[in-house]
């Protein structure tokens, strides 16, 4: 009864009701106190120190550019390329070793990510929510995954030269680094997305928990776990060129050493490959992923 009677009164005299509201009133009543609509001042001044340290920077960056030199240099660049686009020495290049060093770096790429790969699949169960109830445990992994993809493969790459010597081992072992924590982190966000009636399912047959894991997440997640890894593959198939620079084999190394004797034909030569090289990885890759998740 009393409901009823509040609700007969209706508003309160001087009251506005919300939904009476429109537009064009906001825009009043913005336009006549601007202020209460505004940022509080602590904001304002926030945002104005920001601005002006930013302004300073860029300054300071102006001031240390030397714009002369860009353009006292310009003519160099156009000799560089005028180089690069002359390949009337095209049959003495020595095209053998430059496939082989490709070929090197493709399986430098694969190698590393496969490894990483099956080294990632039992860390991200130990990284996973549903698994592992322990959230101290869980942290301590989640900081070593951190820690490993926390570095770039570059280097690492400067890492495993100092430690194993120049060549393609090294950039297997940065590689292999660098993605395990990636794709560990990757497989544990996939595991604990899994769903639990097929987990109960499992257990309620009286299996035990690695049985749980192996026949109630595992079949769930592996398409998942599959495509990012073929994308790794994908993206390291690029970095691995990179790392030839610092030592680490590959193609990357031969492009190191044709840009240090200004052999700049044989380094677009070298570039094209690469192109090529990475185009026909991502397109296989980008097929397999597609065909995975469609379930062909």
């Amino acid at each position: 009864m009393s409901d009823h009677v509040l609700f007969a009164r209706g508003p309160a005299p001087g009251t506005i009701r919300l939904d009476a509201i429109t537009p064009a009133d906001i825009a009043a009543t913005r336009a006549r106190l601007p202020a209460a609509f505004g940022a509080p001042p602590r904001t304002r001044a926030l945002r104005w120190g920001i601005g002006l340290l930013l302004l300073g920077y860029l300054l300071y960056l102006h001031w240390l550019f030397d714009f002369e030199r860009v353009f006292t240099n310009l003519p160099r660049v156009w000799v560089i390329v005028r180089l690069m686009l002359d390949w009337s020495q095209f049959a003495t290049w020595d095209h053998a070793e430059l496939f082989r060093s490709m070929i090197e770096t493709v399986a430098m790429a694969y190698l590393g990510t496969m490894l990483a790969a099956l080294v990632a699949v039992p860390l991200g169960f130990l990284g996973a929510r549903n698994v592992i109830p322990s959230r101290i445990f869980r942290f301590v992994m989640r900081r070593i995954f951190d820690g490993c993809r926390g570095l770039d493969q570059l280097i690492w790459a400067l890492v495993f030269v100092r430690a194993v010597g120049l060549g393609p081992i090294a950039g297997v072992l940065a590689i292999f680094v660098a993605d395990v924590g990636v794709l560990a982190k990757l497989f544990a966000e996939a595991i604990e997305t899994a769903e639990r009636k097929q987990i109960e399912g499992v257990q309620a047959t009286g299996a035990g928990r690695v049985a749980a894991l192996r026949y109630g997440i595992l079949p769930q997640v592996l398409p998942v776990m599959i495509s990012q890894t073929l994308y790794q593959i994908e993206s390291n198939s690029r970095e691995a060129t990179i790392l030839g620079l610092v030592g680490a084999g590959g193609i990357g190394l031969r492009l190191s050493e044709r840009i240090q004797i200004n052999a700049w034909d044989q380094v677009a030569y070298i570039i094209v490959l690469i192109l090529i090289t990475v185009a026909l990885i991502d397109n296989v890759s980008k097929a397999l992923r597609i065909r995975l998740i469609r379930g062909g």
